[in-house]
């Protein structure tokens, strides 16, 4: 068998993105109905953080709200610029990581969806940007995210997933370093390109905090008002919810 090649992080996950996460779409605008329903008719700005291939920052964009659509990988940026052309939607796609965001113009709502955050990586990264969307805020804005807790990288990671659709086979294998608060995904891809199969390797690694630790750095970022549910209480049943798996905050600064 042929060597893999290495690709960089989400370059091929960014590819195949939408076919894997068909169900996460829906599931987002339920949480987002739960959590910002309220909030949502009184935002003008609003920036999606870590937008994946733009499916939100479109949602939004058909609200009549002005989004500016940020993330770190170039094919998923690609992606979501093609997806908002198609919608032909005023959306600003950013490529940049969120660790140095710095907006255009201050927003009344950043939101990161999918467990977005927990990508950054590395625990102590979490204080860093929750500062900078401090700054990326008006006033008394708002900063809406999800993240995935320990038990997700415990149940999950060190399973072996396999998954195939049109152009691709995927077979992936993670672990965990729970002293560390890290966990990693190494991916094995198979890519139908130019009449023949190819081999890549793709490595994500996330990190993971515990509820007192995002209280924590909230507060040190300058947010108040801090409310936050167990993702059971948010996600749709239909996506057979466990208690303490991943949990929802909306905090405003």
């Amino acid at each position: 068998m042929a060597s893999a090649i290495a690709t960089p992080p989400y370059t091929l996950l960014g590819r195949f993105y939408d076919h894997l996460t068909q169900g996460s779409p829906e599931m987002n605008r339920v949480a987002r109905r739960k959590v910002l329903g309220k909030i949502l008719p009184r935002v003008r700005t609003a920036c999606d953080l870590g937008c994946g291939t733009g499916t939100t920052a479109v949602d939004l964009a058909r609200l009549g709200i002005k989004v500016y659509a940020v993330d770190a990988s170039r094919e998923q940026c690609r992606l979501a610029r093609r997806k908002v052309r198609i919608a032909g939607v005023p959306v600003r796609v950013i490529h940049a990581d969120m660790r140095v965001l710095s907006l255009p113009e201050p927003v009344d709502l950043v939101l990161s969806e999918f467990n977005a955050l927990n990508h950054l990586g590395r625990k102590s990264d979490l204080l860093p940007v929750f500062r900078r969307v401090a700054q990326a805020l008006c006033p008394g804005g708002w900063f809406y995210f999800d993240v995935n807790m320990w038990p997700t990288y415990k149940r999950f990671y060190p399973e072996t997933r396999w998954d195939e659709g049109p152009g691709f086979c995927l077979a992936a294998h993670g672990g965990y370093d729970r002293k560390r608060g890290r966990a990693w995904v190494l991916s094995e891809w198979f890519v139908h390109e130019n009449g023949a199969w190819r081999r890549y390797q793709e490595r994500i690694e996330d990190a993971w905090w515990s509820h007192a630790e995002i209280r924590s750095a909230l507060r040190q970022a300058g947010f108040s008002r801090i409310q936050s549910w167990d993702g059971t209480r948010i996600r749709p049943r239909s996506v057979k919810p466990r208690p303490g798996f991943d949990r929802y905050y909306v905090a405003r600064r």
